[in-house]
């Protein structure tokens, strides 16, 4: 694999795309060539992380004939999607997680992965809308939108309510052209040190826009405008509406994540010989020979190369107990990292349904810490079977970058306040059983921290970190960049042994109008000259 931190990769223009993609610009980065398979006896890595990044590693290792250790601390593979089983008060056993995650069809590397046990992606729904509702009575959606850019933009802006003629003259067009030709990391050398709220009051769109759908879509990276990197926005923006023609709706799991994505998972990577360790955090790491020694609770192991799937907090705990792995400069920056602020999942287990009009995902604005509501028997089997059970519905609620001084009781108790505004017929039901998760462990990607995250490759030329924080030179954001991450550390180690790389897939890797991009290149020249 030719990806490298400053977007420095050997890039091929798609034939026919990666399986189920719509979008023929999709690109494709072929792995490195090299013997189909280990040839001899097989080197040894260590993967610390199960989570979507460690699981992906593992994966383009073990298929390689690499032998693998995989290393989860948890009871349960998944990491950040895991899921865990819980009784209600009405005895029913059913599985709780973290909270509702869209799987978008921009997401080619992860979903390649999950196709190694699902090649149909039949455990796979697709929802039919993407609502926006705002306290104001606004209402946006995303079901009749082009799918192609820019008639994607255009579509939304002629379609939405939040749009007005007359705001038309008000805003800062050529402020907005960044958003027509977004490459990496040229998007961080111009954006990093910006904020998204900035960034789009610099623009000037129309308030109501601005809240009701750039808002919602920036609160996907678990942080308040104002404390999020522009540059992350711009690009999210390119994969998921201005850059990629898959639209923006989503796959969902018609089964909890277990069920669905992981149990098959791990008999994968099981039958791949790969030895899976849950309830095994791994304590400390260093260096021995060429390679490293692995110390877990009653496990003391050598091997060739070790991938650091790790959170944010987990990453910085292992590096403070293995300063010997990498040199000074990786170790402060990963000491520099930084959590998001706690964000909240409340799952409500209701005695009556919501009304049959409800959409299964609604995103939402102006209704207080309220970002989000699903309606989970709409999509989810296991959650299906209980509402015909019940007579119920099983409802979540998500609420993004809460204060870290406040009342937590008080957030869930207004979660729920929320809901009865939001659909009014909940206001007379009875709450059988309700689990409120609180985590704070997603990275933050502030205002100038593009520099100071790790990349893939590390100082040691065995030890590779994969996860959603970190730098990948690719056009891959949240969960995609977890699983191309992960594929990327395999690919670096399986170029040092000279054995074939795994092909990967991107959105396109700029701006796919090429008249959008010549004003985009020169308002930049004009601006660059302006300095």
């Amino acid at each position: 694999m030719a990806a490298s931190g400053r977007g420095g990769a050997r890039v091929r223009r798609a034939g026919g795309g990666p399986p189920d993609a719509r979008d023929r610009r999709a690109h494709c980065f072929p792995g490195r060539p090299g013997s189909p398979r280990v040839a001899g006896e097989p080197p040894v890595a260590a993967v610390v992380g199960g989570g979507i990044a460690g699981i992906a590693a593992a994966t383009a290792l073990a298929e390689r004939g690499v032998r693998v250790t995989l290393f989860e601390r948890d009871q349960v593979l998944g990491g950040r999607l895991a899921g865990w089983s819980t009784t209600l008060e009405d005895g029913s056993t059913v599985t709780m997680s973290r909270g509702f995650h869209a799987f978008f069809r921009q997401y080619y590397n992860l979903r390649a992965l999950l196709r190694r046990t699902d090649p149909h992606q039949t455990r796979m729904t697709r929802l039919p809308d993407y609502p926006l509702w705002h306290a104001d009575g606004l209402k946006d959606s995303f079901r009749h939108v082009p799918r192609t850019p820019p008639w994607s933009a255009l579509g939304f802006a002629v379609a939405s309510p939040t749009f007005r003629l007359r705001d038309l003259p008000r805003m800062n067009a050529a402020g907005a052209l960044p958003l027509m030709d977004v490459r990496v990391p040229d998007v961080y050398d111009r954006l990093d040190a910006t904020s998204a709220h900035d960034f789009l009051a610099s623009i000037r769109f129309p308030e109501a826009a601005h809240h009701l759908a750039f808002e919602v879509f920036s609160r996907s990276f678990f942080a308040d405008p104002r404390s999020l990197s522009a540059a992350e926005m711009v690009l999210m923006f390119h994969i998921y509406f201005l850059g990629s023609a898959e639209g923006l709706l989503f796959d969902v799991p018609n089964e909890p994540f277990p069920t669905a994505l992981w149990n098959p998972l791990g008999a994968y990577l099981e039958r791949l010989g790969v030895d899976v360790r849950c309830s095994t955090p791994v304590e400390h790491i260093a260096p021995h020979g060429d390679g490293f020694r692995v110390t877990a609770p009653g496990l003391d192991r050598r091997v060739d190369a070790c991938v650091l799937a790790l959170d944010t907090g987990g990453l910085q705990s292992l590096a403070t107990n293995s300063p010997a792995i990498a040199d000074a400069s990786w170790h402060q920056r990963v000491a520099r990292l930084r959590t998001a602020p706690p964000f909240l999942v409340s799952r409500l287990w209701l005695d009556r349904p919501v009304r049959s009009d409800r959409p299964g995902f609604l995103g939402t604005s102006g209704f207080g810490s309220l970002d989000n509501v699903s309606v989970l028997e709409r999509w989810e089997r296991e959650a299906l079977r209980w509402s015909r059970r019940a007579g119920g519905s099983v409802i979540e609620l998500h609420a993004y970058a809460v204060d870290e001084n406040a009342d937590r009781a008080a957030v869930q108790e207004h979660l729920v306040q929320q809901l009865h505004v939001v659909y009014p017929e909940t206001r007379g039901a009875r709450i059988i059983d309700a689990r409120h998760e609180w985590r704070a462990d997603c990275p933050l990607f502030p205002v100038g921290g593009y520099a100071d995250r790790p990349a893939v490759r590390t100082s040691h030329p065995h030890l590779m970190v994969a996860g959603d924080l970190v730098r990948t030179g690719l056009p891959v954001a949240l969960m995609e960049r977890a699983a191309t991450s992960g594929m990327l550390a395999a690919n670096a180690l399986l170029e040092r042994w000279r054995v074939l790389g795994h092909t990967l897939w991107t959105v396109p890797v700029r701006g796919r109008n090429r008249l959008l991009r010549q004003f985009a290149e020169r308002h930049r020249r004009h601006t660059d000259s302006g300095r």
